[in-house]
């Protein structure tokens, strides 16, 4: 890790200074006030806001209104989560959210999926940075990496789960991650944030999900280490601009690589063996906002990041090289509920696989070159007992895809609507529905949402709810076309072979003509607030996945049918190697992999959530999911099975001078078999973790020192079963506020 560039590129900022301060305006809501509570007794100690039932929320229906009223499932991370958070990686802050399957496979490579189980690369959760889209369309995943480094930027997180095409199009198939960052008005002044931490030792000579101790007495591993920093200038130049500069570095060595046999597997598969390694993620982002006359805003924001790091795939684990690249230009205009916005994405870099070779023994190879053109409209407007949304955008796709040659360019729209009937103090109807086209998708795809939301009383609600969205195919999806390769050394059978080595073909190709992946849903929820105090949350839902798009294979060698070019006179070890008397256990090979749609696959589950501000310092959270196993009506081995139980639970402190965290996750054994053939399927045990923080303010808050702990134990901690092992993690971190 280059600690030196990262250092002189925080301490070259740091000079910058800050301006004077305006309070922040807020746009105009277009629901109405909240419900007035009694004044506090005189007697009574004055007490902060708890902002539980005011909590505002835009992600649900693309227009602004109270988290109680939101016609889907959501939760909030707020700012005091965020400012005790034990770890400022995404997965560890997503994972106290009820119903969200997470994996981290490698130091950078975060894949999240809700209310089913998540995959080495989901593909059905949509992400979005203020509204501007982080998934990747040409191969349908999210890049976390392209997050902002520093939480103290974010306002909140606002967590959608279950399908939400209706106004956000395609790809929001299981949720919606919409990330809100601070203006430059809510951040003014200068801050600095320098972190850096080493993980727990890994033992050697033992399979990582025993969770046990090294059996015979080897070494340790060397510890890795991660550090971050970053640096935020805003400032209000007038009562018209203001900015925000905010430069950043991620850097993180690789977690270890398993050992042993693929637990589960029955083919005795040991876990391949590749150089792994880390990550390091700078990243750079301007803002202008321009706050004109009558409630109009812009807002002109860019911004350049550099990733690298291991990606992992069905055709097994890439490594994305240094040098590769994301930008981004966006504009933004608002005045009351209208919204336009347009945004150009761009991605560029080169991947090699660390497993998957071609018939020459050379590693398969990703170059690709993307841009994502993005244009919108919303708007809300109020018409009696009517609140109706609407909108629509336009997006254009440029690919340049070694892998995928077939396809250069995706065009694709759609529009929606959406009312909000106000039926009376008591009820409402939440009927909408968009209309997307692809030119990859033959026909149009429509996607309803009708929710009848009942209110006992102000402060509680109960919610039925249909639901349907869609994920459309990628462009890997579509058009992938490679070969990988096993080999065999043919000196096994016959030694006049010597080391000759043979390689046995399997094709991995797209399919042109998969149709869209569908998600059907229908919930029973239930939330309310308690004194201001206490958010109580319930959910059953039961969803139907039409169409799943599956990574598959679909031939295999015989034992009388050997690849091309297989030497006629070792016909018989062929032969003896399928049926397993050469080795002991059968070996079987695909001819080839590709992509198809899988009839239906039926998932319900339940979801259960407390929140609860304890005094105005004080915090605490418990949150339990089932998720039943999937039924599908073809072979269930087929599909990943998520963990059935999942449970967490926290309390938060943040206090005039001191302030800390401690959490507690569970989530139980998974099952996996997404990641190359029979040979790599396996589980992944039951596990635990224990997350803290602890931290001062100094000098009235000019500094503030943190120490975080994930996974306190250092239990062995595999997420997917061909993921790195990670174990505990330290973190020391300050905060410079250089304006106070």
């Amino acid at each position: 890790m280059n600690v030196f560039r990262t250092a002189v590129i925080l301490v070259a900022l740091a000079s910058l200074t800050a301006g004077p301060a305006l309070a922040q305006t807020s746009p105009p809501s277009t629901q109405p006030p909240p419900t007035q509570q009694p004044p506090p007794k005189p007697t009574a100690k004055p007490e902060e806001p708890i902002g539980y039932k005011e909590t505002v929320v835009v992600s649900a229906s693309k227009t602004e209104q109270q988290l109680v009223n939101a016609p889907a499932t959501m939760s909030v991370i707020g700012p005091r989560a965020l400012e005790v958070a034990p770890s400022n990686n995404y997965a560890d802050l997503l994972r106290s959210v009820p119903g969200v399957n997470i994996t981290q496979i490698s130091a950078r490579d975060i894949n999240i999926t809700s209310r089913s189980a998540t995959s080495s690369l989901a593909t059905s959760q949509l992400a979005v940075l203020d509204g501007r889209t982080l998934y990747q369309d040409f191969f349908g995943f999210v890049m976390w990496d392209f997050m902002p480094s520093n939480t103290n930027e974010i306002k909140q997180i606002e967590i959608i789960r279950g399908p939400a095409s209706a106004v956000w199009g395609a790809n929001a198939l299981s949720g919606v991650i919409n990330v809100i960052t601070k203006t430059p008005r809510e951040m003014e002044g200068t801050s600095l944030l320098m972190g850096a931490g080493s993980f727990g030792k890994q033992y050697c000579g033992v399979n990582p999900l025993a969770n046990g101790p090294c059996v015979v007495a080897n070494k340790a591993a060397k510890n890795g280490a991660l550090i971050y920093g970053n640096i935020t200038h805003a400032q209000v130049i007038n009562d018209k601009w203001a900015y925000k500069l905010s430069v950043g570095t991620y850097q993180s060595d690789a977690f270890a690589r398993p050992t042993g046999l693929i637990r589960g597997n029955t083919t005795g598969t040991p876990y391949p063996t590749y150089k792994n390694t880390g990550t390091s993620q700078p990243k750079v982002d301007l803002r202008f906002d321009y706050d004109g006359t009558e409630g109009q805003r812009w807002t002109f924001s860019g911004g350049h990041a550099g990733t690298d790091g291991i990606m992992h795939s069905g055709i097994g684990p890439f490594d994305i090289k240094p040098g590769t690249t994301f930008s981004y230009g966006k504009i933004n205009y608002s005045k009351g509920a209208l919204r336009v916005q347009a945004f150009m994405n761009a991605l560029e870099g080169d991947a090699t696989n660390l497993v998957a070779v071609d018939t020459a023994g050379v590693p398969i190879t990703l170059d690709f070159n993307t841009k994502t053109f993005d244009l919108e409209l919303s708007n809300t407007k109020v018409a009696g007992r009517n609140v109706i949304t609407y909108g629509g955008n336009v997006r254009y796709n440029q690919f340049d895809l070694s892998l995928a040659t077939l396809e250069n360019q995706r065009k694709e729209g759609g529009i929606y609507v959406q009312d909000d009937i106000l039926m009376g103090e008591r009820a409402r109807l939440v009927l909408g529905a968009r209309v997307d086209k692809f030119t990859s998708i033959e026909t149009p795809v429509v996607s309803p949402r009708v929710a009848l939301l009942l209110k006992p009383n102000a402060d509680s609600t109960i919610r039925l709810s249909y639901n349907r969205a869609f994920r459309s195919p990628s462009a890997i999806n579509n058009n992938l076309n490679t070969v990988v390769t096993n080999p065999i050394p043919l000196g096994l059978f016959n030694p006049a072979f010597g080391a000759t080595v043979f390689r046995v073909p399997t094709a991995a190709v797209g399919n042109p003509n998969l149709k869209e992946e569908r998600m059907t849903a229908f919930e029973l929820g239930y939330s309310a607030t308690i004194d201001n105090r206490v958010t109580i949350s319930a959910a059953y839902y039961y969803t139907k996945w039409a169409d799943q798009i599956f990574f598959t294979q679909t031939g295999e060698y015989g034992p009388f049918s050997p690849p091309p070019g297989w030497p006629a006179v070792l016909n018989p070890a062929w032969a003896a190697l399928y049926t397993g008397l050469a080795t002991g256990r059968p070996v079987r090979f695909p001819t080839q992999f590709t992509y198809l749609n899988l009839g239906e696959v039926n998932n319900q589950g339940v979801e259960l959530g407390v929140d609860a501000s304890l005094n105005s310092t004080t915090s605490a959270y418990v949150n339990y999911s089932y998720q039943r196993d999937p039924d599908p009506n073809f072979a269930l081995s087929e599909l990943n099975l998520a963990p059935n139980n999942r449970f967490s639970m926290g309390m938060n402190y943040s206090g005039p001078r001191m302030f800390g965290s401690a959490s507690v996750a569970y989530a139980g054994e998974a099952f996996w078999q997404d990641v190359l053939d029979a040979r790599y399927v396996g589980t992944t045990p039951a596990q635990t973790t224990i997350n803290g923080s602890f931290g001062a303010k100094w000098s009235g808050g000019r500094y503030i020192t943190t120490i975080k702990v994930v996974n306190l134990t250092n239990r062995q901690i595999m997420q997917h079963v061909f993921a790195d092992v990670s174990r505990r993690q330290v973190m020391a971190e300050l905060r410079v506020n250089l304006t106070k």
